[in-house]
């Protein structure tokens, strides 16, 4: 028998479609809440189990009563060995830490959380390298590299071991932000640790890469380019990052560095908004409506990670044939031909993007290059 601990943070990821930017902190969770943002991170793990249903009676879940474990296992049809419940609702950091410990030592052979780049400085501190983990990545930010590429991705990297496939197991790093300082645009990156992961360059997302002073040379090729390409009266949504927000002051306006901007005959009409208000202008809004979206460096998501904002219900309304996508060839270069990557929390929508995309990479330099998504059988 394979023995699997689950560990679930609830609400990681709550601040994401609300435009928060994170969701550590009790007044986040809340304010999020207060917003309207639904938590997900139980959803996510269960799509992350459904991937291995089949092997039900070959695997012991062991996990915390409630929505720490207990639901997202039953619901995707395993029994649970129960070893612990939250001392607080909802579950806290404490709560998280003392699941770890709880799980080391019942001698799992694998945890697998689900949360973001906080909850996985919490398992390090309890777990460090003598311990395999697994990340189902559900956070806004994701710097760190011990996350799969989507649920799908971590079923899939279960589905290997449970089948004998060799699979590499590596230290792998655990990185996180400052959210206050994220929430006022600077992205302040710290090195919190390492833990050991089931490496699998393709189901495995990698560490987040920091940009260099010569990206900015090729950014600005990449904004040039992306002016002559508007159009006028048409209503254009920028995602976060270094690479739109130059754009966006080649154009003449300060947007913000990791939000959701809006703007309009190169006029902004609202800065760093929530899915709510994307949908609220999309309503008043009669004509065309285009999104800019970038690649994260290192990675290669170019949805589903800190642009949260684009909910599945505003893709399908913009359709994936408006949404352009900029990217300095360098970035491109850098994932070594993997794919870009989505993970809108829609598996349906994730597998109407895969294909052959344009991406603009400099001045008057558009390439054809693969999105990709990780469904049950797909390698």
């Amino acid at each position: 028998m394979f023995k699997l601990g689950l560990i679930i943070n609830p609400y990681a990821g709550l601040g994401g479609s609300v435009g928060l930017k994170g969701s550590d902190g009790d007044a986040i969770r809340t304010e999020a809440l207060a917003r309207g943002a639904e938590p997900r991170a139980l959803a996510r793990m269960e799509r992350a189990l459904q991937i291995i249903a089949n092997f039900c009676e070959q695997v012991e879940v062991f996990c915390f009563a409630g929505d720490m474990g207990e639901l997202s296992a039953r619901a995707a049809g395993f029994t649970t060995h129960i070893i612990g419940v939250a001392q607080q609702q909802p579950s806290s950091a404490q709560d998280t830490c003392a699941a770890a410990m709880a799980l080391m030592q019942q001698n799992v052979d694998l945890i697998l959380f689900a949360g973001g780049d906080g909850t996985a400085r919490l398992i390090a501190d309890v777990v460090g390298t003598s311990q395999p983990v697994l990340g189902v990545p559900c956070g806004v930010k994701m710097h760190s590299g011990v996350y799969a590429n989507s649920p799908e991705a971590a079923g899939e990297i279960l589905k290997q071991l449970l089948t004998g496939t060799l699979v590499n197991i590596a230290e792998r790093d655990v990185k996180d932000i400052d959210e206050d300082a994220f929430r006022n645009g600077q992205v302040r990156a710290r090195f919190y640790g390492t833990l050991l992961v089931p490496e699998d360059s393709q189901f495995l997302q990698q560490v987040k890469n920091a940009g260099t002073e010569r990206d900015e040379l090729a950014q600005l090729d990449v904004a040039q380019e992306m002016i002559e390409q508007l159009h006028s009266d048409t209503l254009y949504l920028v995602g976060p990052g270094s690479t739109t927000h130059l754009f966006l002051q080649e154009l003449g306006v300060e947007g913000s560095l990791l939000g959701v901007d809006i703007f309009l005959n190169n006029k902004l009409i609202a800065v760093d908004v929530s899915a709510a208000q994307i949908s609220a202008e999309l309503g008043k809004f009669t004509g065309p409506v285009k999104m800019i979206i970038t690649a994260i460096g290192g990675q290669g998501h170019i949805l589903g990670r800190g642009n949260q904002q684009f909910t599945p219900e505003i893709l399908r309304r913009i359709g994936k044939d408006n949404i352009y996508i900029i990217a300095a060839r360098g970035k491109i270069l850098a994932l070594n031909g993997r794919p870009l990557l989505v993970d809108t929390n829609d598996p349906e929508l994730d597998v109407a993007f895969v294909g052959y995309r344009p991406v603009i990479t400099g001045y008057r330099e558009t390439i054809m290059y693969p999105v990709g998504y990780f469904a049950e059988g797909e390698h």
